[in-house]
């Protein structure tokens, strides 16, 4: 299963907090996943909902968990973090970070941006 689907389904399955709490603990490793609480690690990370749904679906097994920069960097935007503090979160350069935005199609908010630098046109 590719990452962007993998993604898709843990998000539609656990919701966006838990899944992006998932990808913030656990991204890019296998994950295995109980199917009991006993000695549970995800139960203070994720909470007892989405532990219980993950473990409906791929109980007793092992999960790639995806790294999810994008959804993870999206949320860090909305949250108010700079591209400096959101490329030290995900690992990435600052350029790397504005090239995920300008892909995703995001353009600088005004009022966010440096206030030296000049608007070239107008919305």
């Amino acid at each position: 299963m590719s990452d962007d689907r993998l993604s898709a389904e843990l998000q539609n399955l656990l919701g966006e907090p838990a899944f992006l709490a998932l990808a913030e603990a656990f991204g890019g490793t296998r994950l295995f996943i109980p199917s009991t609480d006993r000695e549970n690690q995800l139960l203070p990370i994720l909470g007892r909902v989405a532990v219980d749904q993950l473990a409906g679906r791929y109980g007793r097994s092992y999960l790639r968990v995806p790294l999810a920069r994008e959804a993870r960097a999206r949320h860090y935007r909305a949250a108010g973090m700079s591209n400096a503090e959101i490329a030290r979160k995900l690992g990435l350069t600052e350029t790397g970070i504005d090239k995920m935005f300008r892909r995703m199609g995001f353009r600088p908010i005004k009022g966010s941006a440096d206030p030296r630098q000049l608007f070239l046109f107008d919305d």
